[in-house]
C-alpha cells in the first residue's frame, strides 16, 4: 500500500486554481478509479496512463486497487493535462519513485501511450497563477512549512514549457518523455542530480533558460504603412486611433484599400510591455493558440462575418475565450461590418466600452480582458459604390437606408472615429509616391501614448467622468464649437466625450507640445470631422 500526492493546476478562465493529485493503492480487487469532477478526456487518462507506463518498461501495479483523487472535489477539470502527475503519482505510489522529491514540482503534461509528452493548453495561465500566490506556503508531508507557491519548479512538454519560461522568475523544466523525468527524479534520490553532477541530466530533460530564451526571440514584425499609397485621412485617422486606444470605422468602395490599412494598424501601436504581453499570450495560451516564437506581438484577430456571438465574445461550457480576448492589447478586424450577424454585433457594446467580458453560464463563470482596439471597415451600401466618383451607385435609397441601418446607433455611437476612404483613380494610383513608412508614423504615436501615460497613467481612450475634465479640459470659445456641432448633428454625450477624448489625442500628436497643452479649437473641428450622424453625409 501507498499514497503520492503531486501538485498540478486546473483552468478556470484565465483563473488556474491548484489541483493536488492524490494517488493511493491499496489491496483489494484490482481497478483504477479517478474522482474529483473529471470531465470525459480526464477520465480518459487511465487508459493512457497505464499504456504509457508499461510502454515505458516501467511497473504498472494492475494487481493493487488504483484510487485517484484530483482536488479539489468541486472545482472542474477538464484536457488531458493531468496524465503527468497522474503517472508518477503511481509510480510513487508503488515505491518506484520517492514522492518527497516530487513535493517541491509542479506538473502538467498529455501522455502519448509510447510515454511521449505533448504540449498542453495553458501552460502560461497556470505558470502566472503560481506566481500570483506567492504569499501561500506549502505543507510538506513531515509538517514543515514548505516552499512558497512562486517556488515551484515546473515541469512540461515540449512547446508548453517554452511558453511558460517567458514568465520572469519561474523554474521551468522541459521534458520529452515518462521516462525523462522518471530517470530524473531517481537521480535526485540516489544524490547524482544535474544540480550536483556526477551524472548528466536525461537526453530528453532540460533546464529552460529564460533571458536565454528572450534573447533568441525576433522583434515583431508587421507589415508597413509603406506599401499604402495616398489615402492621406485614413493615414491621419490611423495615427490618432494608435495614438488614443480609439476605435476607428472605415467606409469606402471596394478595393479603396480599407483592409489594407486596418492590417496595417498594429505596426503603429506601442510596443507591448511585460504585463500586457504576458496577459495577451495567456489568453492565447487558453484556446492553444500562443505561438511562443511570436512573443510580443501585438494579435490582430479578422474573423469571417459569419462569425456568431460566441464565436466573438465567448462562451461554450467551460467558458471559453472569443475573437475580442483573443484580441486583447492588439487588433480586432471585421471587415463587411454590416454582414455580422446583429446579435453578434450587438453583443460588442459592453466591451467596448469596459475592457472585460464576463462570460457566465449554468454553475460556470468567467472573466476574461478585451482591452482590444476595434478597427471595422464596410462598404457604403449593397453594391458598394454610393457616393464614388469612380463608377455609379445602383441602388435606390431606400436600399442604401436599409443596408446601413444593418448597423444600430448605440453601436455606431461607440466607435470614435468614421473615416471614408475614396478610390484612388488608376491614373493617381500609379503615379504616386511611396506612402510614409510605419516606422515615421509609430515614433509619433509613442511619442502621444507617452504624454497620456505622464498626464493620467493610461491612454485618452479611457478617460471618463471627472479624470475627462481634468485632463481634457475646453476653453470656452472650444466649448462653443463643440456644443454647435452636437446641436447640429443631435449626438449624444457619450459622442460628445468621445469628441474631446480625439481631441485630446491630436492635441498630443502636436510634435512640440508638452503633456498639458491646452486642447485649441483646431483639434475639437478635426475629431467632429471624424463623426457622422449618418455615413456618407456632408456635415
Amino acid at each position: 500500500m501507498g499514497l503520492a500526492q503531486l501538485h498540478s493546476r486546473a483552468l478556470l478562465g484565465l483563473q488556474a486554481p491548484d489541483v493536488t493529485v492524490e494517488v493511493d493503492l491499496a489491496n483489494g480487487l484490482p481497478s483504477f478509479s479517478l474522482v474529483g469532477l473529471a470531465e470525459v478526456e480526464v477520465r480518459e487518462a487511465k487508459e493512457r496512463v497505464r499504456s504509457a507506463i508499461s510502454n515505458s518498461g516501467l511497473e504498472f501495479p494492475s494487481n493493487k486497487r488504483i484510487t485517484v483523487n484530483l482536488a479539489p472535489a468541486d472545482l472542474p477539470k477538464d484536457s488531458g493535462r493531468f496524465d503527468l502527475p497522474i503517472a508518477l503519482g503511481i509510480l510513487a505510489a508503488s515505491g518506484q519513485l520517492e514522492w518527497r522529491a516530487l513535493e517541491t514540482f509542479a506538473f502538467a503534461g498529455e501522455l502519448s501511450l509510447s510515454g511521449a509528452l505533448r504540449a498542453v493548453r495553458g501552460a502560461l495561465p497556470m505558470v502566472l497563477a503560481s506566481q500570483a500566490l506567492q504569499a501561500q506556503s506549502l505543507v510538506l508531508s513531515d509538517g514543515s512549512a514548505g516552499p512558497t507557491q512562486a517556488a515551484l519548479q515546473w515541469v512540461l512538454p515540449p512547446g508548453s514549457a517554452q511558453e511558460a519560461a517567458l514568465v520572469p522568475d519561474c523554474v521551468v523544466y522541459e521534458a520529452k518523455h515518462l521516462l525523462d523525468v522518471v530517470q530524473y527524479f531517481k537521480q535526485i534520490q540516489s544524490g547524482t542530480a544535474a544540480t550536483g553532477a556526477e551524472c548528466a541530466p536525461p537526453t530528453g530533460w532540460s533546464r529552460l533558460d529564460a533571458a536565454a530564451l528572450h534573447t533568441a526571440l525576433a522583434q515583431p514584425r508587421y507589415a508597413d504603412m509603406a506599401d499604402v499609397k495616398g489615402q492621406s485621412a485614413a493615414r491621419r485617422a490611423l495615427e490618432i486611433a494608435a495614438a488614443g486606444g480609439h476605435h476607428l470605422l472605415m467606409v469606402g468602395s471596394p478595393g479603396a484599400g480599407k483592409s489594407m490599412l486596418a492590417q496595417r494598424m498594429a505596426g503603429l501601436l506601442p510596443p507591448m510591455g511585460l504585463a500586457d504581453a504576458l496577459q495577451s499570450a495567456a489568453v492565447a495560451s487558453l484556446n492553444g493558440q500562443f505561438d511562443w516564437q511570436h512573443w510580443g506581438t501585438r494579435p490582430v484577430r479578422s474573423p469571417h462575418h459569419t462569425a456568431s456571438a460566441v464565436a466573438l465574445v465567448g462562451g461554450a461550457s467551460p467558458p471559453r475565450p472569443g475573437e475580442i480576448s483573443l484580441a486583447h492589447q492588439g487588433i480586432l478586424f471585421l471587415d463587411e461590418l454590416p454582414e455580422f450577424p446583429r446579435m453578434a454585433l450587438e453583443a460588442l457594446r459592453e466591451p467596448l466600452e469596459t475592457g472585460t467580458i464576463h462570460i457566465a453560464r449554468a454553475g460556470r463563470s468567467a472573466q476574461f480582458p478585451a482591452r482590444f482596439q476595434l478597427v471595422a471597415a464596410m462598404n457604403p451600401c449593397l453594391c458598394g459604390y454610393w457616393g464614388s466618383a469612380m463608377r455609379k451607385c445602383r441602388c435606390s435609397p431606400d436600399q442604401v437606408a436599409r443596408y446601413q441601418a444593418r448597423l444600430s446607433g448605440p453601436l455606431l455611437d461607440r466607435i470614435d472615429l468614421h473615416v471614408e476612404v475614396q478610390a484612388m483613380p488608376a491614373a493617381e494610383l500609379m503615379a504616386a509616391q511611396t506612402g510614409e513608412a510605419s516606422a515615421a508614423m509609430q515614433a509619433r504615436v509613442i511619442a502621444a501614448h507617452n504624454k497620456a501615460l505622464a498626464r493620467q497613467g493610461y491612454t485618452n481612450q479611457g478617460l471618463q467622468g471627472q479624470a475627462l475634465e481634468q485632463f481634457a479640459p475646453l476653453q470656452p470659445s472650444t466649448q462653443g464649437l463643440l456644443q454647435s456641432a452636437a446641436a447640429s448633428m443631435g449626438l449624444s454625450a457619450r459622442a460628445m466625450h468621445k469628441i474631446v477624448r480625439v481631441a485630446r489625442t491630436i492635441a498630443d500628436l502636436e510634435p512640440m507640445g508638452p503633456a498639458d497643452a491646452a486642447i485649441e479649437s483646431n483639434h475639437v473641428a478635426e475629431a467632429i470631422q471624424y463623426r457622422r450622424a449618418l455615413l456618407g453625409q456632408d456635415l
